[in-house]
């Protein structure tokens, strides 16, 4: 009797746990980037994300299919930092600035993982609101490449100073041209 109640636990406990990996994968399962549309509202302007030149952001909060949007990647950032804002992020993306041909309009298909990018803090390319912003690649060497020819330092998204982020431009930041990337 013993025996049968031993084998039934271990059977029970290995279907728990059988069903609490699965759980857990769909969990892990990030959403895919989509790109804006005419309809793509930024999350701190309330203005069309479309209308912004330059590199933007989504943020996927778990539970929502659609994206938070914004219309820099400094904004995109702020976000997660911000202790009002939602916490419970299933994944963060941020326009690839190797991949996009054009400054003002990064091509579909350009999104990377925020989490693994590499970033341009300070270089002569303004966000779309004319301040600073944070220009991110998917590779150090594009980064590097980017920041040769535009100044800037180049920083992995936890070594983003808060300051960067959070705090208003004192003046703003000389504007891009369009035509260098």
């Amino acid at each position: 009797m013993m025996r049968i109640r031993s084998l039934a636990l271990v059977i029970a406990a290995s279907g728990a746990l059988a069903l609490l990996g699965c759980r857990d994968d769909r969990q892990a399962a990030a959403p895919a980037p989509i790109e804006p549309t005419a309809a793509s509202i930024a999350h701190f302007c309330n203005m069309a994300v479309l209308d912004h030149p330059g590199p933007k952001g989504q943020i996927f909060i778990k539970g929502r299919a659609e994206p938070v949007w914004f219309a820099s990647v400094r904004d995109t950032v702020a976000f997660t930092l911000l202790p009002e804002e939602p916490k419970d992020v299933a994944a963060i993306y941020v326009n690839d600035m190797a991949k996009a041909k054009d400054w003002q309009h990064p091509e579909a298909g350009s999104w990377i993982d925020a989490r693994a990018a590499w970033y341009v803090l300070d270089s002569d390319h303004a966000s779309g609101m004319s301040e600073k912003e944070l220009v991110p690649f998917s590779s150090d060497a594009a980064a590097r490449d980017f920041a040769a020819a535009h100044g800037g330092k180049i920083v992995r998204l936890g070594e983003v100073p808060e300051s960067y982020v959070l705090e208003a431009d004192a003046e703003p930041e000389q504007s891009h041209d369009p035509h260098a990337h």
